[in-house]
């Protein structure tokens, strides 16, 4: 999995590329230690993300009770019809804000 994040402002913009699952959800995890502390928003685009496994969604929720105790934001967007299919089956569809389909 590839994760590109950057920081600016209190702006956490993260794009993840490939597959978060139990093999790479602890990769995320640790480049997020720290950071998250210093955003306020957070976004995170899926437009390339290829699958998500419960560790994955383990660590989206994570995220979100981070940002939820700061007063922050968490916005998950560009998800493609796998992962919105996993979400809606989960129910995190109802517990993420999420916005846009991924561009073509």
């Amino acid at each position: 999995m590839t994760i590109n994040k950057t920081l600016e402002d209190g702006k956490l913009a993260i794009a993840l590329e490939g597959r978060l699952d139990t093999f790479t959800s602890p990769d995320l995890e640790k480049e997020l230690e720290g950071v998250l502390d210093e955003a306020k928003e957070v976004s995170m685009d899926l437009a390339k993300l290829e699958y998500i496994s419960s560790a994955g969604l383990r660590v989206l929720l994570s995220i979100q009770k981070k940002m939820n105790a700061a007063e922050g934001t968490f916005v998950v967007r560009n998800i493609n019809d796998i992962v919105k299919e996993v979400f809606e089956v989960t129910g995190f569809d109802e517990i993420l804000t999420i916005e846009g389909a991924p561009e073509e």
